[in-house]
């Protein structure tokens, strides 16, 4: 029997992908006419700050273990929450 590929859930048992082109979906339909362009960065910018944020409350601050979960070298992982002012 062919094993089942394992996939990556969010908290409410939905994939984050799924809810990510729901999201991008959505913000298309918004923009009303309007162009979009940059969304690559506006992704980043709007998906990064509270993935760090999350992920650095799960692990109770400690930036070691939150690299290891986020899969970043600790010493980006600190470059990047100063970018943010996190710490």
């Amino acid at each position: 029997m062919a094993s089942k590929k394992k996939r990556e859930f969010n908290g409410e048992g939905k994939r984050l992908s799924d809810q990510v082109a729901k999201s991008m979906r959505k913000y298309f339909r918004e923009l009303d006419g309007e162009k979009a362009t940059n969304i690559y960065q506006l992704v980043l910018k709007e998906v990064e700050q509270p993935l760090l944020e999350t992920v650095m409350k799960e692990c109770k601050g400690n930036q070691t273990l939150a690299s290891q979960v986020l899969g970043l070298n600790r010493g980006t992982l600190r470059t990047k929450l100063k970018d943010y002012n996190l710490i």
